[in-house]
């Protein structure tokens, strides 16, 4: 595409008028940059674009996109803010892929991973080819991908709905995280459906204040957009049970569908029943009831099913098939996923990290458990310290042995994170062992028969991240170590 070209996607109050060079690409990093890119300066939290144009038009790049003047030998290109233009460029560029997708949205402070997952396997199911964009990978048709973020920079982003559609795919659904919102990496995306989980505190590091981390999540339904277009309906899918859905109501124009439990809903779960096995509940439409017999476990996981049936149906699929799909899910990797190697009690690795994650957990464990529960649980490093006496305090509260142990500590000193997770639990029982891999040993080694092992907050992560070293490292393959080696 010419360079003249692309720029008309950009607001004409200070149109362009140099050079006219052809783009092959465009990229953000340096290093990427190849003969014919255009390289767009972004100021990032340590390092800032700009400092590298210079490094860009020495490997190719024939145009710069900056916030300032730059004296170069390329066109170099100045707009207010280069972060929305990329947005903007990389939609046009890559010629606009989601409105050739069947687009849906999922956020929420948990259970957008296993929503996401059920919403996929459903569509798969009914013979769709699919695409799939989240925290644990990046999926095109049949090929995965590993994934930096939960939601990839815009340019990154359009690049990747380029691909799927050139691979055949027809639906995406994807998490769309409150960072991404804020941030504007999903400018350009065009939703067909919107799901919204719940609302629980998280990433305060970030936003500061629960109401602003609310707000950050209207973004996705207030995008969904104005018009009613019959052929292309949006829809808004709400969980009736949580309170922010009311502000996601009022920030929408699109078809509002409900699910819940406690509250009246669209949707709604009736006569729940959990067993170490699975969840039986009773769907409510209407008047018709649908009777679901499902392997996954817990009262979250009913919620999450609901938001998928709903995202299902009002996608066109048949509500009995999509109930069949979903009884056919064993489970979706690090949620509430079992350790199984015939031991006699029962080992879990959970990705909740944050307090109501956390809590679900244990209230789905104390469905069952007839004897001690332990629970190994530590706290990310640079992020919400907030939250760090409060998962304590669960932990202490909902279980027999909590251990406090490492997760993630990242640029923090482990051992003054386990001390702000041990201020909110002072007179309380617990051990603490720094080393993740002892805590896990430590546990396994003093369980028995009946007991049940709850390892939590990192759930399918292969890694450990300890100051700017990751190490490998999965709960998982670390628990069935200790289990074989007992």
């Amino acid at each position: 595409m010419k360079l003249q070209k692309l720029l008309e996607y950009l607001h004409p109050i200070h149109p362009f008028m140099g050079e006219d060079p052809e783009i092959t690409s465009i990229e953000n990093d340096n290093r990427k940059v190849k003969k014919g890119s255009l390289f767009i300066c972004i100021k990032g939290y340590t390092v800032d674009g700009h400092d590298f144009a210079a490094s860009a038009v020495t490997n190719g790049a024939v145009a710069i996109l900056a916030e300032r003047p730059l004296d170069l030998d390329v066109p170099v290109i100045v707009v207010t803010d280069t972060t929305r233009a990329m947005a903007v460029l990389a939609n046009a560029f890559y010629g606009q892929p989601t409105k050739k997708l069947h687009l849906i949205g999922i956020t929420g402070t948990n259970g957008k991973t296993t929503t996401s997952h059920l919403i996929e396997k459903i569509f798969t199911d009914a013979g769709k080819k699919t695409g799939l964009i989240g925290t644990m990978y990046t999926k095109i048709a049949d090929e995965t991908f590993e994934t930096k973020n939960t939601t990839p920079e815009s340019l990154t982003l359009q690049k990747t709905f380029k691909q799927m559609v050139d691979a055949g795919v027809s639906l995406a659904v994807m998490e769309v995280s409150s960072h991404a919102l804020d941030l504007g990496r999903v400018h350009g995306c065009e939703y067909n459906v919107a799901v919204f989980t719940n609302l629980t505190q998280d990433h305060l590091d970030y936003h500061k204040t629960m109401e602003e981390y609310k707000r950050s999540k209207s973004l996705l339904f207030a995008q969904l957009g104005n018009s009613y277009d019959y052929n292309n309906p949006k829809f808004a899918v709400l969980n009736a049970d949580d309170p922010a859905s009311e502000m996601y109501r009022r920030s929408t124009a699109a078809h509002v569908i409900t699910y819940g439990i406690d509250q009246k809903a669209d949707l709604q779960a009736k006569n729940i029943q959990m067993t170490p096995r699975g969840t039986n509940f009773d769907l409510i439409i209407d008047s018709d009831i649908y009777p679901i017999q499902m392997q996954l476990i817990g009262k979250f996981s009913v919620y999450n099913v609901l938001a998928s049936i709903s995202a299902a149906i009002v996608s066109g699929i048949g509500i009995k098939d999509a109930i069949h799909s979903i009884e056919d899910v064993e489970g979706v990797a690090g949620r509430f996923e079992l350790v199984n190697t015939d031991q006699d009690f029962t080992v879990i690795v959970d990705y909740a990290h944050t307090p109501d994650s956390l809590e679900n957990v244990l209230k789905t464990i104390q469905h069952f458990a007839k004897k001690r529960v332990f629970v190994i649980v530590g706290c990310g490093g640079d992020r919400d310290r907030t939250k760090r006496p409060l998962m304590a305090q669960i932990a202490c509260r909902m279980a027999t042995d909590p251990i406090f142990t490492s997760d993630n500590p990242r640029s923090e000193d482990p051992l003054a994170i386990l001390k702000e997770m041990e201020a909110g639990v002072q007179g309380e029982t617990y051990q603490v062992i720094p080393d993740r891999k002892e805590a896990i040993y430590t546990a396994v080694n003093q369980a028995a028969a009946g007991d049940v092992i709850l390892i939590a907050g990192k759930g399918h992560e292969t890694y450990q991240t300890i100051g700017n070293v990751v190490h490998d490292f999965d709960d998982r393959l670390v628990a069935r170590e200790a289990i074989e080696g007992r």
